[in-house]
Parts: C-alpha cells; sequence; structure tokens
C-alpha cells in the first residue's frame, strides 16, 4: 500500500484549512469571535419582537403568547442537543439540577419575560441602553460574591462601551414624548438585566462543569418549561393562533436570535469567559441602533454615530491578545 506523497498531504492539508479557517485559532480569538456572533444574533431580538407587536392583525398578541411561541419553535433544537451532549456521560447531580433550574428560570425565562413587556413601552434602541447595564452587574456579581478580579482592560473597555451607550442614547432620552411609559418599560427592562447578569455569572462554573452545550440546552429546557408553564395559567390556547407575519417573527427569533447566540455565548465562556464574553455583547446595542433605523424607522442620530464608535473601541481593547 502506497503511502500518501507529500504534495497529496500537503494539498490535503490546505483543503482542510480552507474549509475550516478556525481550525488553528487560538481559544481567545474563537471565544471572541464566537461572542461577536452572539451579539449580532441578540441584537435582532428586539427587532423581532417590535415587528410582532405590529403587524396589523396581531393587536391583541401579548408578551407571554410571543416568549412562548419563541420557545416551542427553539425546543427541538434543544431537546436535540440536550439528548446528545449528554448521552454516555454521569447524571446529574442534585446541587446540578437545583443549579439549572434557578439558572433556567432566571436567564431565558425571567430576564426575557421582564424584556418582552418592556418593549411594549419603550423603543428597541432605548431597551438595549438598559439591558446593556448586565456587563456591569455580572462584573459586579463576581467580583463582590465569586472571588473574580477585574482587569485594567476589563474596566477600560466597560467604560469606552458605556460613554459610547451614553452618549448615543442622551438624545433620545431628552426628546420622550411620555416619560411615564418610558419608566415603566424600562423598569422592566432593568429587572430583565438584573436577571441576565445573574445568569451570566452563575453560567460559567456550571459550564465548566457540565460542559457548554450539554449546560445551555438543559438551562434551555428549564426555561422552555417554565414559558410554556406561565402560558398555561394566564392564556388560553386559541392565542397561538396568529397571523402568519407573527409566526415568521417568533422562528426569526427562535432560530437567530435564540438557539444559535445562546450557544455561542455558553461557547465563548468557555473560552474567555463571562466577564469578557459581556463585555464582547455590548457592541450589541449599537447593532440594534442601525437595525431599528433601517428595519423600523427609528431615528439615527450624529451622537448615536459617536456612541457606536466608543463602544466598537472598547470591544476592540478587550478583544485585543
Amino acid at each position: 500500500m502506497k503511502n500518501p506523497s507529500p504534495s497529496t498531504t500537503a494539498h490535503s492539508s490546505s483543503t482542510h484549512a480552507t474549509a475550516l479557517p478556525w481550525a488553528h485559532w487560538s481559544p481567545q480569538r474563537l471565544g471572541f469571535a464566537l461572542a461577536l456572533l452572539a451579539a449580532l444574533g441578540f441584537s435582532f431580538k428586539a427587532i423581532f419582537v417590535k415587528l410582532a407587536y405590529a403587524v396589523p392583525q396581531a393587536q391583541a398578541v401579548d408578551s407571554v403568547t410571543l416568549l412562548a411561541l419563541r420557545m416551542l419553535f427553539s425546543l427541538p433544537a434543544f431537546l436535540w442537543v440536550g439528548w446528545k451532549a449528554g448521552r454516555g456521560l454521569a447524571p446529574l447531580s442534585p446541587r446540578d439540577m437545583a443549579l439549572l433550574a434557578v439558572l433556567g428560570l432566571l436567564g431565558y425565562y425571567g430576564a426575557s419575560i421582564l424584556d418582552f413587556v418592556g418593549l411594549r413601552y419603550i423603543t428597541a434602541s432605548l431597551e438595549r441602553l438598559i439591558l446593556f447595564t448586565y456587563p456591569t452587574l455580572t462584573l459586579l456579581i463576581g467580583v463582590l460574591f465569586m472571588g473574580q478580579r477585574a482587569s485594567r482592560r476589563d474596566i477600560a473597555s466597560l467604560l469606552l462601551s458605556y460613554a459610547g451607550i451614553g452618549l448615543a442614547f442622551a438624545h433620545d432620552l431628552q426628546l420622550a414624548s411620555d416619560m411615564g411609559a418610558v419608566l415603566l418599560g424600562g423598569a422592566f427592562v432593568l429587572g430583565s438585566a438584573v436577571c441576565y447578569a445573574l445568569y451570566q455569572a452563575g453560567s460559567e462554573p456550571a459550564i465548566r462543569r457540565l460542559g457548554a452545550a450539554r449546560f445551555t440546552a438543559l438551562a434551555m429546557l428549564v426555561s422552555t418549561a417554565a414559558t410554556l408553564l406561565h402560558f398555561a395559567f394566564t392564556q388560553p390556547l386559541q392565542a397561538l393562533v396568529q397571523p402568519l407575519p407573527v409566526y415568521g417573527h417568533a422562528l426569526g427569533m427562535a432560530l437567530l436570535s435564540t438557539v444559535l447566540p445562546v450557544f455561542m455565548t455558553s461557547a465563548a465562556i468557555r473560552y474567555i469567559g463571562a466577564a469578557k464574553t459581556v463585555l464582547v455583547g455590548t457592541l450589541g446595542p449599537m447593532l440594534t441602533i442601525l437595525f431599528s433605523f433601517w428595519l423600523l424607522g427609528e431615528p439615527l442620530s450624529l451622537s448615536q454615530l459617536g456612541g457606536a464608535a466608543l463602544v466598537l473601541a472598547g470591544v476592540l481593547l478587550v478583544g485585543r491578545r
């Protein structure tokens, strides 16, 4: 049997490298790329929600029903990944099951329902501003309760990012016509940020023990079960009957803003940690500003573009080797 020639081996290796350009990336670079892609996916979530609320035939669609549709469309992926990732592994300990239950209730049930309600009252752009207080909260939780330390680069990146977010949205807050609605919606979204910060801070040790795919799938199954129970106790079954555009927005939210980014986020946390993952995620509000202008007709100002530049600088700082 002939051994492959050097040229054949080189060609095979070259083909493999071309097919998988990330195969030789460092864990830091791969984690940074995954966090960026997750931020892109999550930035579309508010857009899908606002588009679903705006469907003329679906004025009665409520936050719980829309969230239930999102989780129902996501359920097959989480069931499959959870089954595949858990094959041949030891059963979960009572401690792990309790932690998964708490984090699942916080992360994509509690945080999502509060966020969806808040989007009834405020714009998608402003929602991103308030929601992205969670990187600060996650760092604070890690430092105060989990023995972590924030580096100077983390702090500098955070300051740049939040300076950009503040600049981008200062004009919008000054021109708000109904401050009562803004305050009510902002309170719901701030509660969502607290829930998500707790989820992010608690997920890092769980991911290291259980693996990113297994943890994410199981936590999302808990969130799905909680969402469907909430729907069953508060809404009639007929509420799931919606116009086709609502199903389309819910399906897009399930695939692009739930399934793909949650697995990318968990993998990024595994590679670069929760603190850096959420700092990279501060790019999300700037992406939402652009998509809100393009798809929803929300205003785009020079101050928002200046803020986008500052946030990008913060993201590049934390992503540097």
